[in-house]
């Protein structure tokens, strides 16, 4: 588990393929190794990753076929930027919100606008996750904890001040960029919840407008 406080931002050293999927070499850049040790867990542009080596500043980390298919690491080259956070402790402070590190999606940024001495981007989200994005919710892009100010459909904007812009890589955003989001932990929950008896049903709608409206939530 993560806060969406980035600790730091890493640099790709080296991406060797092994077999079909990646082990991937970053350069920690600030991130405090000292406590890290092997099986931990290092969140990398918001995808859980499990060190299997550590160098001197730096750790690499195996990605496995299914990550490279369903987030941007698969779009990582040699000295690419990512985003660093340490899985949290009992005494870490949760100034985010608990992300989990498993990427929910791939979302695109689609404008980016100055807003005084912030910027406000606006990210197009996977149809199928617009569901789980509520305005003034949280959500993580590329790990990063944020509060969603509006949605429209499946387009989420946030409000991005310069101490983020500074520390993150949201500084480097474009439209166009590709981004990882994980949405609110509770959300997905919550979902599988009001379902009951139903989510054991290999067959079931789902939760729809129909089932909300027969269990009398509408």
């Amino acid at each position: 588990m993560f806060t969406g406080i980035i600790q730091s931002v890493g640099r790709v050293q080296r991406l060797e393929p092994r077999g079909g999927d990646l082990r991937l070499f970053i350069d920690a850049g600030k991130l405090t190794l000292a406590a890290v040790q092997l099986g931990d867990s290092i969140a990398v542009n918001g995808v859980c990753l499990t060190v299997v080596s550590l160098t001197e500043g730096g750790f690499s980390a195996d990605v496995s076929r299914e990550t490279l298919n369903l987030t941007t690491l698969r779009d990582l080259n040699f000295a690419s930027r990512v985003n660093l956070e340490k899985a949290l402790t009992l005494s870490t402070p949760l100034g985010g919100h608990l992300v989990s590190g498993h990427v929910d999606g791939v979302g695109k940024v689609i404008e980016r606008q100055a807003d005084a001495r912030s910027v406000r981007l606006r990210i197009q989200a996977p149809a199928e996750l617009a569901r789980y994005i509520a305005r003034k919710g949280s959500i993580a892009v590329d790990g990063v904890s944020l509060t969603v100010n509006a949605v429209e459909g499946s387009v989420f904007a946030v409000n991005i001040v310069p101490h983020t812009l500074d520390e993150t890589i949201i500084g480097d955003y474009r439209p166009g960029t590709q981004v990882n989001i994980e949405v609110d932990l509770i959300a997905r929950y919550l979902e599988r919840l009001l379902l009951g008896e139903q989510a054991a049903d290999p067959q079931a709608e789902g939760l729809t407008q129909a089932f909300l409206a027969r269990h009398g939530f509408m």
